[in-house]
Order: C-alpha cells, then sequence, then structure tokens
C-alpha cells in the first residue's frame, strides 16, 4: 500500500481532522493542534504513523444508531472506531466516533474533569488502530494502562 510522502507537510498534525455531527460542541482550534501533536507522539511511541485520522463528535442517539447499523449492538457506548487502514502494516488510518453525551456522563459518574475524560476515550480509540483490544478483563487491563500511560504524556498549553 502507497502512502504520501508525510515529510512533505508543513505540520504532520493535518493527518488527524476533528468534525461535530448532531450536537453543539466545540472544540477549540488551540486544544486540535495541542491534541494532535499528543496524539501523533503516542502513535510514534508505538511505532506507528497517524496517515489519516479523523474524529467525530455526536451525540448519543448519533452514535446509538451507528452502533445498531454497522455492529448489531443496541447499547449506548462513548466511542466506535473504524479502523480503515491494512492492519499489516504501521499506517494508522481510520474514523473515531465519540459520544460527548458519555463522555460527560462518563465523567461526573467517575468523578473526573470533562477534558480529562475526553482525552482518555480519545486515546483510547487510538490504541484501538494501534492494536490494543479490550474485549476481555485481561485486554481491558492493559488498555487502560496503556492509556493511562499515553496521558502522562499529554502536555496542557
Amino acid at each position: 500500500m502507497d502512502f504520501p510522502d508525510l515529510s512533505a507537510l508543513e505540520d504532520n498534525n493535518q493527518s488527524i481532522s476533528y468534525h461535530v455531527e448532531e450536537i453543539d460542541f466545540v472544540f477549540s482550534d488551540i486544544n486540535q493542534e495541542n491534541i494532535s501533536k499528543w496524539l501523533n507522539a503516542v502513535a510514534e511511541l508505538e511505532n506507528n504513523q497517524i496517515i489519516e485520522l479523523n474524529y467525530i463528535f455526536c451525540s448519543d442517539v448519533f452514535l446509538h444508531k451507528i452502533n445498531l447499523d454497522f455492529l448489531n449492538h443496541d447499547t449506548l457506548t462513548d466511542i466506535i472506531t473504524f479502523d480503515l487502514g491494512n492492519a499489516e502494516d504501521a499506517y494508522i488510518n481510520g474514523d473515531i466516533y465519540i459520544s460527548i453525551d458519555r463522555v460527560k456522563e462518563n465523567a461526573i459518574a467517575l468523578n473526573v474533569d470533562f477534558n480529562i475524560e475526553l482525552r482518555r476515550v480519545l486515546v483510547h480509540g487510538l490504541l484501538h488502530l494501534i492494536g490494543y483490544p479490550d474485549k476481555t478483563k485481561q485486554e481491558s487491563e492493559l488498555m487502560r494502562r496503556q492509556e493511562d500511560k499515553s496521558l502522562c504524556l499529554y502536555k496542557p498549553v
């Protein structure tokens, strides 16, 4: 599979984009740049390179419909990750849907700041694309450790 020469890009953070669907949510430009740098650093530490990564922030209703239509799951979830790349290489290409409603509720339930919980969910999706599953208890524990390790790398502006 051929990928573009990203060294020609002025800023590799352009490979990550953020979108909002059917919800009133603002993800500031400054925050986007900082988050993108952090996510690229996480990928690099895992010997991966982000080619194209789309984060789509949405509502519970929007994500529930995706969960039903594509995964046949009739449950609410905070995140659904679609790997659009080749599992055989270290290039990341995917779409990650995040329910802002779930992130808000989880932050309250876990008694953590919304932005911290949002970063956890952002990196959770990236870790899935890197190859970390979370179906079993052991996999979930490893995923949580990787999330914690990644969160420690985040440097606020």
